[in-house]
């Protein structure tokens, strides 16, 4: 039986990750890609990497195809264009990142470390009222919120 870390080596050997500071490179040299966010809807209206766009998880296979609820045309029709997938840790975003390729998106990377990462690298982060987020806010939105119950029993 694989456990979520089994999934996510097993993308690994498949998808290329970019640090938060080859991210920050890039597009301050000009580059222009596609910036995928596939946390869900709440988690990205707390703070999100700005000219991101969301597509949850959930919904990422339809909204890379056409005549779908879901359709996101920037992805059903951008199979060559350069993808950035992020979520909150860089875990979820290997996962996408291995699904797009399966899809046959030719240019995917994950950014490893997620929102979190790019805030400890205190990189600009917005909420989804344009308010401009600093490093700080990014600790108190994105510190884990792991409940007793959710602990694996001893």
């Amino acid at each position: 039986m694989a456990r979520f870390d089994d999934l996510i080596d097993e993308a690994l050997t498949r998808v290329r990750e970019i640090m938060p500071w080859d991210l920050s490179r890039a597009l301050a040299a000009g580059g222009k890609p596609l910036l995928l966010d596939v946390r869900e809807p709440a988690e990205f209206e707390l703070l999100h990497i700005p000219g991101s766009i969301n597509v949850p998880r959930g919904v990422l296979e339809q909204s890379c195809e056409w005549d779908y609820d879901e359709t996101v045309p920037e992805l059903a029709g951008g199979r060559d264009q350069e993808i950035v997938v992020i979520c909150r840790s860089g875990k979820r975003s290997v996962l996408a990142a291995d699904m797009l390729l399966k899809m046959g998106f030719a240019n995917v990377v994950s950014l490893k470390t997620g929102v979190r990462g790019w805030s400890d690298y205190e990189q600009p982060m917005t909420n989804a009222s344009g308010e401009h987020l600093d490093a700080d806010d990014g600790d108190v939105l994105l510190a884990p919120r792991l409940r007793p119950h959710q602990r694996k029993p001893k």
